[in-house]
């Protein structure tokens, strides 16, 4: 890691210190949304245990792509990356550097959602709530690696979130939360054997199920994983210096 990412992750975050409204957004508005969860389904805790450990991956990550697609483009549309990239850093430093910052708040953000799912909240699961706390944050570092590839194509705010339905809804509707992704049209299971959130749900299902670590668990992790530093690499390419 060089100094100019240091550098950079740690203007993101001062940044972000002036801004508690973001960063409540990013940290409380996923641990709300279990707490809600959790009392819609009071008269039938077993439909929060089967789906409470997905939701525990996809609230993040849907919190951590608006995020980072607002904040990257007001950094464009207000000249500061324009001022950045003038100066000897490269777009691969500022997009890790911007991934190192947005992913430390990952961290925070899926530790509090899983601590409070799992331990005041009685989702129970057969595996260890180390390895949900592991594809929680595994997908908010994808929710925050979207979020940065897809600002280079919005023009404004209100374009980054309505890039929401076109990336988010796809897969959320895709990755196995409401059907068995085998119960689905054999056209829509090919699609949702490409989207990454497909697998995030198989990894929390896993988890759901199994006391050991499974073959399976590995390589749903292994592809998110992958996807967000594919699509890390692709926001250094596609990194615009301004918004025309």
């Amino acid at each position: 890691m060089t100094s100019r990412v240091r550098a950079t992750a740690a203007r993101v975050l001062r940044q972000l210190r002036h801004d508690p409204r973001t960063v409540a957004l990013m940290i409380l508005v996923p641990c709300l949304m279990l707490v809600l969860l959790r009392y819609v389904f009071d008269g039938s805790p077993r439909t929060f245990d089967t789906i409470g450990a997905s939701l525990l991956g996809i609230f993040p990550l849907i919190t951590m792509f608006l995020v980072t697609s607002i904040a990257t483009l007001r950094e464009r549309t207000s000249g500061t990356l324009e001022r950045l990239l003038a100066m000897p850093l490269g777009k691969a430093d500022l997009i890790a550097g911007y991934a190192l910052a947005f992913g430390a708040l990952a961290i925070v953000q899926s530790a509090l959602a899983t601590g409070l799912a799992v331990w005041f909240l009685g989702l129970d699961v057969t595996g260890s709530p180390w390895l949900l706390l592991l594809v929680a944050l595994l997908d908010a570092l994808l929710g925050t690696a979207l979020g940065l590839f897809v600002s280079a194509f919005a023009a404004s705010e209100f374009q980054a979130v309505q890039f929401m339905p076109a990336v988010i809804f796809p897969q959320l509707l895709l990755c196995g939360l409401f059907t068995p992704r085998t119960d689905m049209h054999p056209a829509l299971e090919a699609v949702s054997d490409a989207l990454p959130m497909s697998y995030a749900v198989d990894g929390m299902n896993e988890v759901l199920r199994h006391t050991d670590m499974t073959t399976a668990f590995v390589q749903d992790t292994v592809i998110v994983a992958g996807c967000a530093l594919l699509v890390l690499a692709l926001g250094a390419i596609t990194l615009r210096r301004r918004t025309e």
